[in-house]
C-alpha cells in the first residue's frame, strides 16, 4: 500500500510510483471521484474520451440529442 501525508494547507506529494502507474507530470489535471461514502477514487484528467464507455454500466435507455435538450430546457425553466 502506498500512503501519503496532508500538510497543514491540503496538500499532499503524490508518491513517484503512483505518478508513474497514472502516467501524470508535473502540470496535470487529476480528479477525484466519489464511489462510496467516504471512498474516493484517485484518476488522471488527461484520459481520452472513449475510455469513459462503460464507465457507469450499461446504458439503460438510449436518448436523442432532442431530448437531451427537452430535458434541459425544463430543468432550466424549474430552476
Amino acid at each position: 500500500m502506498t500512503a501519503a501525508t496532508l500538510t497543514s494547507k491540503g496538500q499532499i506529494t503524490i508518491p513517484a510510483s503512483v505518478r508513474e502507474a497514472l502516467q501524470v507530470t508535473t502540470g496535470d489535471r487529476v480528479e477525484f471521484v466519489l464511489v462510496a461514502p467516504g471512498r474516493y477514487e484517485f484518476v488522471a484528467a488527461h484520459r481520452d474520451v472513449s475510455e469513459l464507455k462503460g464507465l457507469f454500466g450499461p446504458v439503460r435507455k438510449p436518448v436523442s440529442i432532442e431530448e437531451m435538450n427537452a430535458a434541459i430546457a425544463r430543468r432550466g425553466a424549474a430552476s
